[in-house]
């Protein structure tokens, strides 16, 4: 078993074939661009009325 055989992982790289020896990877799909987070706005401030 080596280079020549056809059912062998070493014969499947020589070859440059695929199958249950030597299955390929899966793709992965890119994943989508984050949405930016919006930015949290400080509480607004209530203006006190002082007593006076």
């Amino acid at each position: 078993m080596g280079k020549g055989d056809k059912k062998s992982t070493i014969g499947k790289r020589w070859r440059g074939s695929y199958g249950n020896t030597r299955p390929r990877k899966k793709k992965t799909v890119a994943a989508a661009p984050k949405k930016a987070k919006a930015a949290k706005k400080p509480a607004a401030k209530k203006a006190s009325k002082k007593a006076e």
